[in-house]
This record gives structure tokens, sequence and C-alpha cells, in this order.
């Protein structure tokens, strides 16, 4: 089979790849000519585990190819997929389609025979039939059947995720366009994979209920964590007993500073303006979206306690700025609110990531970068434990307290154990765990 995938961000490079892995002959098309100059280069822009290698081993045997003209891509494809960005609009929080429909136009004016064109931009409910009806405007000569394919691709394991996915959800209402998908996903029927046939509509929400649900579990267990920390409990035990339920699961119940990323944030705040205009309201979803804003400003306050009540003249070492570790994506990361209030607390920031340094220096004015988490530790006054990067989980903490001014660490990821903690002489504060210094984190040190 041959398709083209318009758009080679994070979705469609990924997804391009992993079509190519299926076998399906794949031309990638951006309108960004430097981006497609460093992919014919063998050079990726984003940073994905495993992907570099997967683009370059296709590219070499002459499945995954890249051009910005339009034409030669949609030329012969089975089918045509779209997967530009869909960012929230200023102002409103609506799904931003103007990227979409400029490559609909596109995609319209550059086709030549038949077709099935296939969303997998994230859009909300309806935007399939707003693609129905320009198609039918722009080419009433030709047949263009439109379907619907949502993601649902993790950052930083994405490549199993397309590979091994939980489901497919395709939408489509046509035999030609339903066997067409068929046939894509094809390989995944030796591994038994659920392929949902829905309508649209229903796959363009399903991608929105999705988010907001997991969004919801993030905050969920962010809450459980505060109540844990007033009366005593452990929310990582917690979390165990919730997650052993079958009927809840263990996934997305890990606290922390609040949800990030390029999904949950404009999906959440998408989902809220489809239910405005239908007038049904989602109370739960609101919630949501209120109390993980809350959660950001009130780790500033958590830190700010752990040093002493004020960090005016302090050196903080942060670990960790991108929303997620194995992904170099800053969008809507907490560290984005953390550090520039820090700052404005009086702070100095040095800071240690393994991939975001670079996109987050433009966002983050006056920090301090450098080399590795010791670098951010040097005579710094405390250290603060934003992202959980493997690297950060085996710290050298004999040599981390020689480079402290003083031997405090705000673990907002919960990596290491308070009773570890108090062994090894430090000022620990975590998420929703007895404080170390109380009789049950010293009992547990004791034995």
């Amino acid at each position: 089979m041959r398709i083209a995938m318009i758009g080679t961000g994070y979705v469609g490079l990924v997804s391009a790849a992993c079509f190519a892995e299926f076998g399906v002959e794949v031309v990638a098309v951006d309108n960004n000519q430097s981006k497609i100059d460093c992919l014919l280069k063998g050079s990726i822009p984003i940073y994905e585990p495993g992907l570099d290698d997967m683009v370059a081993r296709h590219a070499a045997a002459g499945r995954l190819n890249f051009t910005t003209d339009m034409k030669r891509a949609v030329e012969h494809a089975d089918a045509v997929f779209i997967a530009v960005g869909t960012p929230s609009r200023r102002g409103d929080g609506h799904a931003d389609l103007t990227y979409l429909f400029a490559a609909a136009e596109e995609i319209a004016h550059s086709l030549t025979a038949n077709a099935v064109v296939v969303t997998k931009s994230t859009v909300p409910v309806g935007t399939g039939r707003r693609l129905q009806q320009l198609f039918a405007k722009l080419r009433p000569d030709l047949v263009i059947e439109i379907a619907s394919n949502p993601e649902f691709l993790r950052e930083g394991s994405a490549i199993e995720d397309f590979l091994r996915p939980d489901r497919i959800v395709v939408g489509v209402e046509t035999a030609g366009a339903r066997q067409v998908l068929d046939r894509l996903y094809r390989p995944l029927n030796l591994i038994q994979t659920p392929i949902l046939f829905t309508s649209i509509e229903t796959a363009e929400l399903i991608k929105y209920a999705t988010n907001s649900f997991l969004a919801t579990k993030v905050t969920f267990i962010n809450e459980m964590a505060d109540l844990c920390e007033k009366v005593g409990a452990d929310v990582q035990a917690v979390a165990q007993g919730l997650g052993l339920d079958r009927r809840i699961g263990n996934k997305f119940l890990h606290p922390g500073p609040g949800y990030g990323g390029s999904c949950f944030p404009k999906d959440t705040a998408a989902l809220l303006r489809i239910a405005e205009e239908a007038n049904v309201p989602q109370r739960i979803v609101e919630s949501v979206v209120a109390v993980n804003e809350g959660r950001k400003r009130s780790m500033v306050r958590r830190i700010v306690q752990a040093c002493g009540g004020s960090v005016r003249g302090q050196t903080l070492a942060i670990l960790g700025v991108t929303f997620k570790p194995n992904t170099d994506d800053i969008r809507d990361s907490p560290a984005l609110v953390i550090i520039p209030a820090l700052q404005a607390e009086g702070a100095v920031i040095q800071a240690y990531d393994p991939e975001g340094m670079t996109a987050a220096d433009a966002e983050l004015p006056g920090v301090v970068w450098c080399q590795d988490a010791y670098g951010a530790m040097d005579n710094a006054d405390a250290v603060v434990i934003l992202t959980e990067w493997n690297v950060f989980r085996a710290l050298d903490l004999e040599q981390a307290k020689r480079l402290l001014r003083r031997p405090i660490m705000v673990d907002l990821r919960n990596v290491y154990e308070p009773r570890d903690m108090i062994a090894a002489g430090f000022s620990y504060s975590s998420i929703g765990r007895p404080a170390a210094n109380s009789a049950y984190a010293t009992e547990k040190a004791d034995a």
C-alpha cells in the first residue's frame, strides 16, 4: 500500500515511520523546507526513543520519503493522512484548525483521482463533516471519502504504542474507506489488536474523552496525595490499592506536580468548549482543569516551605524541565510555572534536563543551564526533582551532599524512599507520603 502523511510533527513523523514498519510505502509532506531538508539528511527534529533508527532504516530502504511537494505525495496514495497540529486557540481554548483546513485545501487542489482522506490530528466533533463539505465544494469531480483515525501515542513510548496498541479507533461511514483502513492495520491482526469502527463523530469524541479521563485520574491521585499528607497515609500504597482493582487499573496513578504536555491541557480545554457549544456542562473536567492549574502553584509553596519559608537569595538546583521523561517536549510542563514563580520569589535557578534544555532556554530566561545533575547541585541551597528521568533515580547522594550548601531535597516525583533519604542525612520532602522526620518514617529507617 501507499499513503501520504501530511505533517512531520510528533504524530505525523512517528506514524509515518511506523506505517513504513508495516511495509507500507509512505511519503511524508511538510511545508517547512528546512525541516524536510533535515529529515532528508537523517536529522530528527524531535526526541523519541528509537525513532531515529526507524526513520533511517526505512528511508534507506525507500519505504519512507520526505517532500514539500503535495502533488507528488498524494499521487496514487491509497490514503492521505492529515497529521498537522491543532493547538489551543488563544483566548478561548478551542482547537485551532487553521493548519488542518489549510492542509485540506491543498490536498483538494492536488488530488487527481478519488481518495480516502483520514484525520489523525486531534479535532473537535464535527470536523469530519466540515471536511466532507469542503471537499465536495472544492472537488465535485472526485469522490473523496473522509475517515477519523485518532492517535493514542504517549511521548517517550510512541513507537511501542503504535506497533502494539490497546486498540485502533476508526471513524468511517463508507465501505471503501473502511476497507482501506482495515488493510492498513492488518499487520496488527497478528497480535489480535481490537479495531473499533465507529461513526466519524464518535471517533472524534473518543480521543477527547480518553485524554480527559486520564487527566482526571492524574488529578484525582494528586488530591489524594494532599489528603494522605494530612492524615498520615502513604499515597503510593493508596495508589497500589486502587490500581489492583481491575475496574480502575494502575496507570496514571502517580502523584506529582500536575499534568502537562501536548495533549492533556489542550484536549481538556477543547472538550470544555465542545460541551459548552452543545450546552452540556462537563463539571468533572472543569474541576480537573482548575485543580491542575492550582497544583503547579501549590508546588511553589511546597518548595519555599522546604527551604525554610523563603528562597530569596538562594540558589535552587532543578532536575528536569520536560513534562515527562524520555521526551524533549516542554509544552505546558509544570516547570514553566514553577521556575518563573521561584525566580519571582528571589531564587537563582541552576537546572539540568537530558533532552529539554534547548527548547526550555527560550521559555525560561535567567536559568543557568548545567551539563549534568551534579553541575546543577554545585553550591545550591536545595535540589528539586521536577521530572523523573532515570538518570535522576540513582544519584550519588554523598556527592550531592558535598555539592549542596544544605542537604535539602524536594522530590516532586517520589523518586526516592523517605527512609533512604533520612539515612543519607537529607531533609527530604515528597508527595503524599509521611514526612521524612515523622515517627513513621523514622521507624522505617530504623527497621
